[in-house]
């Protein structure tokens, strides 16, 4: 397996495993993320994933950078990404078009493609994510088929509501929070994606996997109810990937 390293600073390594993106690639830095978990190295203090990279953050006052590059090493020579991969699987309801998706019709538009042909074109892939990034939960999605790929919008707006779901060129994601962007709008879910109040104030890690479900708009209100009350749950099942 072909990878270098990348020093960043006193107190992180970036571990560089290919170039493009690539479920295979990414697969390599899941996979070395969890062999750096087992190995239990000391002076670990974080590890952040990547499309093709892993940035190994570390105590310098505990490992040294050659010290922590030969144990990568030895990890690294030894990797396997073959056979099965169980992955979770976080199924968001989203309710497409209206107030909720304002863009739904450019997307039809620039597609060709029916507003009901985009919605199940785009609710239909488990989508990979690749990274977390840009906001607190923002997660880069892979998967987008490519007839529903749509420009950004010439010029963002300043303010898109939180859960908002777009694509961004050849990509989809969730807006965690309100924040100005520039992706088309196709939908919102009422699920809070990031919540600084949860234990786990993120819901989702880099690796797993998001299935977007369309409901109508009183499903939305009934659910954005339940999740201000506090009693939702976010439905997640476990799936094997192979490769």
């Amino acid at each position: 397996m072909d990878y270098s390293f990348l020093q960043c600073g006193e107190g992180a390594l970036t571990v560089h495993l290919g170039d493009g993106i690539d479920p295979a690639i990414n697969r390599r830095v899941t996979a070395l993320q969890g062999a750096i978990g087992s190995a239990g190295l000391r002076g670990i203090t974080d590890l952040i994933p990547a499309y093709a990279d892993l940035t190994v953050c570390y105590d310098c006052t505990v490992i040294s950078a050659k010290a922590l590059q030969r144990q990568l090493r030895r990890l690294l020579d030894s990797l396997s990404v073959a056979g099965q991969d169980r992955r979770r699987v976080f199924r968001l309801p989203v309710c497409y078009g209206g107030d909720y998706g304002p863009d739904l019709d450019f997307v039809c538009h620039h597609s060709g493609l029916s507003t009901q042909e985009v919605i199940a074109l785009h609710s239909a892939p488990d989508y990979l994510i690749y990274m977390l990034g840009f906001l607190p939960g923002f997660a880069y999605l892979g998967g987008l088929d490519p007839r529903l790929h749509t420009p950004r919008l010439d010029s963002p707006r300043t303010c898109i509501p939180a859960g908002s779901v777009g694509i961004g060129g050849a990509q989809t994601g969730v807006y965690p929070l309100a924040s100005p962007g520039g992706w088309q709008l196709l939908g919102r879910t009422p699920v809070s994606v990031f919540d600084r109040q949860r234990q786990e104030p993120i819901l989702y890690r880099a690796g797993d996997l998001v299935h977007f479900v369309p409901i109508s708009p009183a499903e939305y209100e009934e659910i954005a109810r339940a999740v201000a009350a506090g009693t939702y749950t976010v439905q997640v099942e476990e799936v094997s990937v192979c490769d």
